[in-house]
Protein backbone atom coordinates (compact mmCIF):
# COMPACT_ATOMS: atom_id res chain seq x y z
CA UNK A 1 0.00 0.00 0.00
CA UNK A 2 1.22 3.37 -0.95
CA UNK A 3 1.19 6.33 0.99
CA UNK A 4 -1.76 7.70 -0.81
CA UNK A 5 -3.78 5.33 0.22
CA UNK A 6 -3.36 5.74 3.61
CA UNK A 7 -4.58 9.05 3.67
CA UNK A 8 -1.47 10.73 4.56
CA UNK A 9 -2.30 13.09 2.27
CA UNK A 10 -5.51 14.53 3.88
CA UNK A 11 -3.40 14.69 6.80
CA UNK A 12 -1.05 16.98 5.04
CA UNK A 13 -4.38 19.11 3.86
CA UNK A 14 -5.32 19.38 7.61
CA UNK A 15 -1.65 20.68 8.84
CA UNK A 16 -1.58 23.16 5.91
CA UNK A 17 -4.67 24.58 6.84
CA UNK A 18 -4.42 24.90 10.32
CA UNK A 19 -0.71 26.97 9.53
CA UNK A 20 -2.77 29.08 7.04
CA UNK A 21 -5.72 29.74 9.37
CA UNK A 22 -2.02 30.70 11.98
CA UNK A 23 -0.86 33.11 9.82
CA UNK A 24 -3.94 34.55 8.84
CA UNK A 25 -5.26 34.96 12.42
CA UNK A 26 -1.76 36.50 13.20
CA UNK A 27 -2.28 39.14 10.27
CA UNK A 28 -5.41 40.40 10.80
CA UNK A 29 -7.45 38.41 13.77
CA UNK A 30 -7.33 37.79 17.73
CA UNK A 31 -3.64 36.76 18.89
CA UNK A 32 -5.16 34.16 20.55
CA UNK A 33 -6.68 32.33 17.66
CA UNK A 34 -3.13 32.68 15.91
CA UNK A 35 -1.21 31.25 19.10
CA UNK A 36 -4.12 28.33 18.95
CA UNK A 37 -4.02 27.44 15.55
CA UNK A 38 -0.24 27.74 15.96
CA UNK A 39 -0.21 25.27 18.00
CA UNK A 40 -2.48 22.70 16.25
CA UNK A 41 -0.55 22.71 13.39
CA UNK A 42 2.55 21.67 15.42
CA UNK A 43 0.38 19.07 17.59
CA UNK A 44 -0.50 17.51 13.87
CA UNK A 45 2.52 17.97 12.47
CA UNK A 46 4.56 16.31 15.17
CA UNK A 47 1.58 13.42 14.45
CA UNK A 48 1.90 12.85 10.80
CA UNK A 49 5.60 13.06 11.38
CA UNK A 50 5.71 9.93 13.96
CA UNK A 51 3.10 8.19 11.71
CA UNK A 52 5.17 8.20 8.81
CA UNK A 53 8.53 7.21 11.40
CA UNK A 54 6.72 4.47 13.23
CA UNK A 55 4.87 2.97 10.25
CA UNK A 56 4.89 -1.08 10.45
CA UNK A 57 5.05 -0.68 6.09
CA UNK A 58 8.09 1.37 5.75
CA UNK A 59 8.94 3.37 8.67
CA UNK A 60 12.47 4.39 9.27
CA UNK A 61 13.32 3.48 6.01
CA UNK A 62 15.32 6.23 4.54
CA UNK A 63 16.94 5.45 0.88
CA UNK A 64 19.49 7.53 1.63
CA UNK A 65 20.34 6.23 4.76
CA UNK A 66 20.38 2.90 4.03
CA UNK A 67 23.46 0.75 5.04
CA UNK A 68 23.43 -2.87 4.41
CA UNK A 69 26.13 -5.89 4.95
CA UNK A 70 26.87 -7.84 2.13
CA UNK A 71 28.69 -10.51 4.31
CA UNK A 72 29.31 -11.91 7.45
CA UNK A 73 33.15 -9.84 8.15
CA UNK A 74 35.98 -11.92 8.35
CA UNK A 75 37.78 -11.96 12.21
CA UNK A 76 41.08 -13.05 12.30
CA UNK A 77 43.39 -13.66 14.97
CA UNK A 78 46.61 -12.14 15.77
CA UNK A 79 48.43 -15.19 14.83
CA UNK A 80 46.89 -16.35 11.74
CA UNK A 81 48.23 -15.03 8.61
CA UNK A 82 45.57 -13.47 6.60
Amino acid sequence: MTIAGRGAPKMMLVVFATLSLALLAAYCGPRWLAIVAMLACLALSTGLFLFEIYSPEYGFRMPWLQVELDAVPQVWSRGDPA
